[in-house]
């Protein structure tokens, strides 16, 4: 688990990244492919936390790298699940995400797709979403933590913005994989630019992504320098 600012820690389980945010407790963003919470709960203890303490779950997305732990945990835990409710529907009913995918252009996510996504199940363990979040919510966490909805990659995609550590959990908007670019497949490409620009509006000095590395240094604007002509 390695510590990208005072709150946010990353957790790099091989395909896919998922976060914790340290405050009164473990906030856990994502949850990785199914059966990976050995994964999860080995990475927190090697950082000296407890997994217990993770208080709750918040998913950017339904898709089956994202979520496919989701329901084990949270077995286990006992805690709440957040989600947008467009993507809420689809992990109360098992389903992965809203098909057909369409992959975006370049060798990396051509092989990604053919090699991952393609002829994997669109389908994860239905569980309970507790809470359905929106646009411009404000959780309670870390000083106060925004909801941006950012469509594209998925219908209820969210980014989370920590304010206090200028950082931005930005899911599946874009990829860090070899530099910034598109993530491999998204419900609406076009859409999915729209909700980069609309989060790099907002000021944060580093951006997380579900696939690859930390943006560091005016991520905002390293984002929107990217994407405005795309």
């Amino acid at each position: 688990m390695k510590q990208v600012s005072e709150h946010v820690y990353q957790i790099s389980l091989g395909e896919v990244n998922a976060f914790v945010i340290e405050d009164n407790g473990l906030t856990l963003v994502d949850t990785g492919s199914k059966n990976s919470k050995d994964k999860i709960f080995s990475a927190i203890k090697r950082a000296g936390k407890n997994p217990d303490d993770i208080n709750k779950i918040i998913l950017t997305n339904a898709h089956p790298d994202h979520s496919g732990s989701a329901a084990d945990i949270k077995g286990t835990l006992g805690i709440p699940i957040y989600a947008h409710s467009e993507d809420a529907a689809l992990v109360e009913k098992g389903i992965g995400g809203r098909l057909p995918h369409h992959p975006s252009p370049g060798i990396i996510n051509w092989i990604i797709y053919n090699a991952l996504i393609k002829r994997s199940p669109n389908e994860t363990e239905p569980c309970t979403i507790a809470y359905r979040i929106s646009d411009n919510d404000i959780l309670p966490i870390a000083g106060g933590i925004q909801v941006i909805h950012t469509p594209g990659h998925s219908k209820g995609h969210v980014a989370l913005l920590v304010k206090s550590d200028s950082v931005l959990i930005a899911g599946d908007i874009c990829a860090n994989l070899i530099g910034l670019d598109y993530c491999t497949i998204y419900e609406d490409r076009q859409l999915g630019i729209k909700s980069v620009l609309k989060a790099a509006d907002f000021e944060f000095d580093i951006a997380v992504f579900g696939h690859g590395s930390p943006l560091k240094g005016s991520a905002n604007a390293k984002l929107k320098q990217k994407f405005a002509n795309l």
